[in-house]
């Protein structure tokens, strides 16, 4: 297989894959930059053996390669020049180099997404010499295992709330893109990605046996044929709108792309007047645009942050909500396990969450407490004749810190925050002491070390204190 290699360092290579959502486009690779012919050996080696044997596809390959770049980089400064003599010291010093590292084309330091990306693009490229070409790289174990798990990753599921999927809904209404309008409505009513999206074809919608319509669509990423998908007659109405609206498009495409809905004509700019499937980049600016045009904003005031996989994770929600069985969302989503989906889509929309907003007391002036806020007569006249000296907390009042045992209550020794307790109230005095409490929680989970289980235990202090920091600073700015 190495004696077939291209000769030199630029390479073009094809992706011949016909179920690769890259049919047909050309990848050029350039291993020039790589110093130490030992290492471009390696690196050579796993990309063509990974591109013929098809073990990987490839645009995955030149992906690692570009990132390869930055370890190539480190390699140079500390002189290395073999990956067999790489140690998990070494790999430890790549860690700080990645996170010290300034991005040449944002002038800013390299995203924690890509750091990690760029470490396991070495990963993977070492993994494959171990199995493949064992005396190249190290024989032993150089990583933890623990690099860049749960630091600065999202430890809540990003689906996209009801108000915000409602002003979508209300704004599709009058949407003149159809990409953008009928794309979205088939996001939400199938869950699929995007690129299995873009490649949806004339024949993919069939009528159902029985009543409405399927659809079929290929999932590229586990590389089969998906089982026909019952669909809402809004999503059928949608790829039927797309079959009209690409008909003309279709009569002019070449026969590569001649049964794809999501194929455009651009007008102007770079690839004007060239007929292709719409690509990913043109879609995500489709989507910005729609979101600025209709003004869709989010609980903090700003334009809401969308992206398509949302769309796939607010299906799976929504579903586990009503009560679906976990295995149906499995098998809607097309995961190959449960846990994939238990642990990184489908989330409650938790009800009991707006509830506990509701019960934070707060209130503009603590000298306006009557009835309405502590009904009980007995406590209202304790917290009247108290309320500067028993009542007072570090960030508000208590209208019952002790039992009828006169014992105080357990809640304020063993934590302190009482946020969402019914007896806790706050004001605008304690506005700050709130900001700087949000600001130390926001900073242990900035630098938090230990995983998702310890974060855990502080996020939901942080939605509350947000919610309360908030509600503070419009009663402060005489908007409530």
């Amino acid at each position: 297989m190495a004696s077939k290699m291209p000769i030199g360092d630029k390479w073009e290579l094809i992706d011949n894959d016909s179920n690769s959502q890259h049919c047909g486009r050309k990848f050029k690779f350039d291993f020039s930059y790589i110093e130490s012919d030992g290492i471009k050996n390696v690196v050579k080696a796993y990309v063509w053996r990974s591109y013929k044997e098809e073990n990987k596809v490839l645009e995955s390959l030149y992906g690692d390669v570009i990132r390869f770049k930055v370890f190539n980089d480190f390699a140079t400064i500390y002189k290395i020049f073999s990956l067999k003599t790489v140690t998990n010291n070494d790999i430890e010093m790549f860690i700080s180099y990645l996170k010290s590292s300034i991005s040449d084309k944002t002038k800013k330091p390299l995203s924690y997404k890509y750091q990690k990306a760029c470490l396991d693009s070495l990963k993977t490229i070492i993994r494959w010499g171990q199995l493949y070409i064992p005396n190249e790289v190290p024989k032993t174990e150089i990583f933890t295992g623990n690099e860049y798990i749960g630091v600065n990753r999202k430890l809540k599921i990003d689906f996209i709330p009801d108000e915000i999927l409602e002003q979508i809904n209300n704004a599709l209404v009058n949407e003149e893109n159809p990409y953008v309008k009928y794309g979205i409505i088939i996001l939400q009513s199938t869950g699929m990605r995007i690129g299995d999206m873009f490649k949806l074809t004339t024949d993919s919608i069939k009528p159902h046996l029985i009543s409405g319509y399927t659809l079929t669509w290929y999932d590229h990423k586990n590389r089969k044929e998906r089982q026909p998908m019952p669909i809402p007659n809004e999503c059928a109405s949608a790829v039927e709108k797309l079959i009209e609206h690409t008909k003309e498009l279709r009569e002019q495409a070449n026969d590569s792309i001649k049964d794809y809905l999501f194929i455009h004509k651009p007008t102007n700019g770079r690839g004007a007047n060239i007929l292709k499937v719409i690509p990913h980049t043109t879609y995500y600016q489709w989507l910005n645009d729609f979101i600025k045009n209709n003004d869709i904003i989010d609980t903090n005031g700003e334009l809401y942050n969308l992206n398509s996989h949302q769309f796939r994770r607010t299906l799976a929600t929504d579903m586990l909500s009503k009560g679906t069985d976990l295995k149906a969302i499995q098998e809607v989503l097309g995961h190959s396990s449960a846990n994939t989906t238990k642990q990184h889509y489908a989330d409650v929309k938790d009800k009991e969450r707006a509830e506990v907003f509701k019960n934070i007391g707060i209130i503009g002036n603590i000298n306006k407490v009557d009835e309405t806020v502590i009904t009980d007569k007995k406590d209202l006249i304790w917290f009247k004749e108290n309320k500067e000296k028993g009542a007072r907390l570090c960030d508000g009042y208590c209208s019952k810190p002790f039992n009828d045992k006169d014992e105080i209550c357990t809640r304020i020794l063993k934590r302190q925050k009482c946020y969402t307790c019914s007896r806790y109230i706050t004001t605008p005095e304690y506005l700050q002491a709130h900001k700087n409490h949000l600001a130390e929680l926001e900073n242990q989970l900035e630098v938090n070390v230990y995983g998702d289980h310890y974060a855990e235990h502080f996020l939901p202090t942080i939605k509350i204190l947000k919610k309360i920091v908030k509600r503070l600073e419009e009663i402060q700015d005489g908007n409530d």
